[in-house]
Order: structure tokens, then sequence, then C-alpha cells
């Protein structure tokens, strides 16, 4: 598989990388229930398919996510590259908690080298910018990290130009990870650029737009969704932007088959046409997910391809 050097980094990264959200199960911010068989089987895939990096987090799942991706590198003896994030806690009914203070970014850096069985996280990521005035204690936090031989590099998340720089003066900065897909493309007009200028790699998060790009959803399937599925919440799953999504999706599938890819192969690639993203972030919950969704990396969308998506996706905000 493609790779791709990250930001000012030494990590070469595959230009798919497996996300491991859902996998953490149920919780405040769930997809619904998981087997953890499966999440190791599709972590397993995934290696075996070339991927050569693991995106996690410790709320997902309340810690559930990085458990299960430790008990996968115990077993298999071998370490990708693991991205890891911080900035996120859970109280005892475990309900998410927005914390940057330094004590706290410095007890999650040890709980999630303990959770994963790793000496080192290869890169730790602030997962938001919330509370905003504790930006700079948190990232001078991660810093320490750095220094104390836990952390190989620094990246933040869900950020804005703005709160890039103010890190930037603390910390070489070595990525972003921000949403992008077809249907959200706001860091496009400033973000993308100002990390192209500044050698901060881009890892895109929710390429497929939490799976509805996939092209295999339907009304009755967005139905069927279990009851503390995330998803519930989301506008784009939900009526009228629901019939538009679909109805463009649609038109997407004849883009998709004339290149004899994917809808979901077409989405991911569309993302990486851009050359100031680095890599996309793919999630699987089950073992045949990754293996469909990894060749997108070799997907090659000609000009025309590019300019009749555009137009399809201009049907969507009429």
């Amino acid at each position: 598989m493609k790779k791709s050097k990250l930001g000012n980094s030494r990590l070469e990264i595959t230009k798919v990388g497996l996300g491991t959200w859902a996998i953490g199960g149920p919780w405040q911010f769930g997809w619904g229930r998981q087997d953890d068989n499966d999440s190791m089987d599709a972590i397993v895939e995934s290696l075996d398919a070339g991927v050569n990096w693991l995106d996690t987090a410790p709320i997902y799942g309340c810690g559930h996510s990085e458990t299960i991706i430790g008990k996968v590198l115990k077993k298999i003896g071998q370490k990708p590259i693991i991205a890891t994030k911080c900035g996120l806690i859970w109280n005892d009914k475990k309900e998410k908690i927005s914390c940057l203070k330094a004590k706290s970014i410095l007890a999650e850096c040890d709980a999630s080298l303990k959770r994963l069985g790793v000496e080192t996280i290869d890169l730790y990521q602030m997962h938001w910018n919330q509370p905003d005035e504790d930006i700079e204690e948190g990232f001078e936090a991660m810093a320490k990290c750095v220094k104390a031989g836990k952390v190989r590099y620094l990246g933040v998340s869900n950020f804005t130009v703005e709160q890039i720089e103010r890190v930037m003066k603390i910390h070489p900065l070595t990525s972003l990870q921000p949403p992008y897909s077809m249907f959200r493309r706001d860091i496009e007009n400033d973000i993308l650029p100002f990390c192209e200028k500044n050698n901060i790699g881009v890892i895109v998060y929710s390429p497929l737009q939490k799976g509805l790009l996939s092209g295999k959803f339907t009304p009755a399937k967005v139905a069927a969704l279990p009851a503390d599925d995330v998803r519930h919440n989301d506008t784009n799953f939900k009526p009228p932007l629901l019939e538009k999504n679909l109805k463009v999706i649609d038109r997407l599938a004849d883009v998709a088959k004339r290149n004899r890819i994917t809808v979901a192969q077409l989405a991911i690639g569309w993302t990486l046409r851009d050359s100031a993203v680095t890599a996309a972030i793919v999630g699987a919950r089950r073992k045949g997910q990754i293996s469909e969704t990894a060749p997108a990396a070799d997907v090659k969308l000609s000009n025309d391809d590019i300019n009749e998506i555009e137009e399809i996706l201009k049907e969507r905000k009429k």
C-alpha cells in the first residue's frame, strides 16, 4: 500500500489507516454493541492488508478501544504505528468530560501506554480544542511526554488555524486530524492550505461520513440502527437531508461503477485527491470491511471524474 511521510516526522504512514471509534462498543457516543472478537479480527485483517497505523483514543468506549488494540498487539507480537489522543476523560457514569489540565494529560498518557501495552506512543493528539483557555497548558504537558520518551510526535484534532498557530509556538506540530468527506468540506478554504504551507500532515477522519458514503444505506437500514447508535443524532441520517444524501450517493455509484470501484473506495479516494491530505482514517467493525476500503489508497480519479463529482455534490445543496 502507498505510504506518505507525515508532516515533519519520520513516520511513513499508509494512505489508509484503521480507525477504532466503533470498536469501543457502547458508551455515550458509541455505535452500539460490538463483539470484541470481531474487533480483533478487523484489526488483524487491516494489518494483513498492509495498513501500518491504527488511530484510537481513550474516550472510545472509555478505554475499551485501546484495551482491545493492546490485546491484539500482544497476541500477534508486532507493533504498527500507534496514534492515540488525550483531552477527553469520563466520570463514573461514563459521561464525556473535556479536560486539558496538565495533571490530567500526563495521567492520560500513562493510562494509554498501559492499556495499549506499548512503551511509546508514536503520535499523541489533542482530541478536541475545549476548553480553549487550557489549550496551551495541555499542549505543554504533551510536550513533556515527548521529553520523557513516552511519545514521539504531537498532533491535534478538530483545531482551527488560529489554535494551530498557538500550539506551534510551544512544540513542533506533526499533524492535524480534521473531519473531511464529500459531505463535509469546510477545511478546504483555510485549514488545508495552511497545513500544506507549514508542512503539517493531515489525516482526515470520517471520509465515509460515519458509513453513509459506503453506498450501503437505505432509509430502512438507517431506521434499523441500534437505539444507542450515535448516528441517530446526525442530521445526515435524518430527513430531509437523508433523502438528498441517498440520491446523491446513487449518482456517485455511477461514477464508481465506471471506475470499477465501490462507492466507499470512491469517497475515500476523493479525499486523498488533495495534495494537502496525507492519509484517511477508515473504520472497521468486523472482518471483511477493511479489505473493501483499503484499496482506496490506490484510487486515481481523472479531472473529468472530479468535475463530475463536484456537479453531483451541488445537488445536495439545492
